[in-house]
């Protein structure tokens, strides 16, 4: 299976992408420029060893991809999607995109469409299958291989085969999904960053996250 990161050369992107790419999976960094995507590649080929990480502008990777990753800063996320709309179609997406407005990222902001996956969703149409998913998890958490995640993977979708594909990446990056219904509820998930992002500066800790007790996975 081959991934196509999409926000790849960012903290959050490419800490998933080294993970995915340790275990195996073929992984394409993506990034608005093709040199910084390679630049990106190159360097976690580097710290994994083998070469394994391919970097290519957007919209090549999510054409070359099976299941594409989309982990943008909420202000990129509507035109990233506008460049790979056709190279998606048929496909997984997993949104990572948190709606957060600048500079006051500690407080919970609803956008227009509800939640960014529900706008992704609502753009691409039913043709693509959108899973939200990876938005609690601190780059802090996932940047180093040797580094136990302790934090569950919230996943929402409508579709039963697109929220099987965002599972298996939880745990293949070292992580525990946990079905969290559906498409609809990425507005809770969402806003669950900013409350950490609150946490994290008021108790003095990085890379707080999100634990589901009472479920055995």
């Amino acid at each position: 299976m081959t991934i196509a990161v999409l926000g790849g050369t960012g903290k959050e992107g490419s800490g998933l992408a080294l993970r995915w790419a340790s275990h195996g999976y073929r992984v394409l960094i993506g990034s608005r420029t093709a040199d910084k995507a390679v630049a990106k590649a190159q360097e976690l080929n580097s710290e994994l060893g083998k070469e394994i990480v391919e970097g290519y502008g957007n919209e090549e990777a999510a054409a070359k991809a099976d299941i594409v990753v989309l982990s943008v800063p909420y202000s990129a996320a509507r035109a990233t999607l506008e460049a790979v709309k056709d190279a998606v179609q048929g496909k997984t997406l997993i949104d990572v995109t948190v709606p957060l407005m600048p500079p006051n990222v500690r407080t919970v902001h609803i956008p227009e469409g509800k939640a960014a996956a529900l706008e992704a969703q609502d753009f691409l149409g039913d043709g693509v299958k959108v899973v939200a998913a990876f938005q609690n998890i601190s780059f802090v958490q996932i940047k180093n291989l040797d580094n136990e995640v302790d934090c569950d993977v919230l996943v929402c979708g409508d579709d039963e085969d697109g929220k099987a594909d965002a599972m298996r990446l939880a745990q293949a990056a070292g992580m525990r999904g946990i079905d969290a219904g559906p498409l609809a509820n990425a507005v809770a998930v969402e806003s669950l960053t900013p409350v950490l992002l609150y946490i994290n500066k008021k108790y003095g800790v990085v890379g707080s996250g999100i634990r589901i007790t009472g479920v055995e996975v």
